[in-house]
């Protein structure tokens, strides 16, 4: 039995993402490509994958091509987010849009995505239309997570049932897609393929859950950007749509007053509405929401049929990413 150890797995993952062949051309499309891929990040979809292989099969190198195929597609999604929300920063560094143009953004974004189509289709045979078929309705509802996610910047009343299903959409469903093809992948049976999958869904809803308590209660120094950039944008997070529906007629008007008004003091409206957040308990409400998702993914994963030493690394895994504090 050779089990890696996540850190082992995200060395290979960065060693395959650094020597990835750009010998197409004009090179100037494909620059902002290994930009993008060469600026760090968790790496957490790729390590996932690997880990989830490895529960069933001592060779995760094997389908390394895979792991990055979906990195290379999570960062094109983040390469378009950034421009439909004008970003100028992502990891530290400029954005695409921001270093070139909103063109090329476009332009080498969509190509990426095709790159990581190609990057999967990699695989053997005899598992291609599976992975292929997965790969594709994923990439569909993470595009219909981030329409709802626009839609409900221009409304008021979105619900916690509608922003859970966004957030399953845009955020979670990527993180059960790269547990799943690991299984596919591996050979696992369909119940144990299954049981992963629900395993990265719950485990997507904690950590996107746990994203929107870090941007109000974070500490800015570990956090590495200025904490309140969810409520200075109005964005329709958790805390917020609870805080409307929670709050009384008082609080609601304040509340109301901070999301419309125009201009603002950007750290008295953070200060302003993370106080009513304190008033009413919205971060232990979360926190009871993180701790109930994160709950149910180890569920789903101690229902996987495999000897549970060979679950410790990915359980440690996981344990590490929900105990981060940026």
């Amino acid at each position: 039995m050779l089990v890696y150890t996540s850190n082992e797995i995200l060395n290979m993952v960065n060693d395959c993402l650094d020597h990835l062949p750009y010998d197409r051309r004009p090179a100037s499309l494909y620059e902002p490509i290994k930009y993008v891929l060469s600026i760090g990040g968790k790496r957490i979809r790729p390590v996932l994958m690997l880990l989830a292989y490895n529960l069933f099969m001592d060779d995760p190198e094997r389908i390394l091509m895979q792991a990055v195929a979906l990195e290379t597609y999570h960062n094109y999604t983040l390469l378009h987010d950034d421009l439909m929300d004008n970003a100028d920063m992502r990891r530290g560094h400029d954005t695409v849009h921001k270093k070139w143009d909103a063109n090329k953004a476009i332009l080498s974004g969509d190509s990426m995505l095709v790159l990581a189509y190609q990057r999967m289709q990699q695989c053997d045979s005899h598992h291609l239309q599976a992975v292929l078929n997965v790969f594709t309705e994923t990439a569909l509802e993470i595009g219909e997570g981030q329409e709802y996610d626009m839609a409900f910047e221009s409304r008021n009343d979105v619900t916690e049932d509608e922003y859970i299903e966004m957030i399953r959409l845009k955020t979670s469903v990527l993180l059960a897609c790269a547990v799943k093809i690991g299984g596919i992948l591996a050979d696992a049976p369909e119940n144990d393929i299954y049981h992963l999958y629900k395993f990265g869904e719950q485990l997507g809803l904690a950590f996107q859950l746990q994203d929107d308590l870090l941007d109000v209660y974070g500490d800015p120094a570990v956090f590495g950007k200025a904490i309140g950039g969810d409520i200075t944008s109005n964005k329709k997070t958790y805390m917020l749509i609870n805080a409307v529906n929670r709050a009384n007629a008082e609080q609601r008007q304040k509340l109301m007053g901070w999301i419309t008004a125009a201009d603002f003091d950007r750290d008295e409206k953070v200060r302003a509405v993370t106080a009513i957040y304190d008033q009413i308990g919205i971060r232990q409400l979360c926190e009871q929401k993180i701790n109930y998702y994160f709950d149910e993914c180890r569920k789903y994963l101690a229902m996987v049929n495999v000897a549970d030493e060979r679950k410790q690394e990915l359980l440690a895994y996981t344990d590490e990413m929900m105990k981060r504090r940026k």
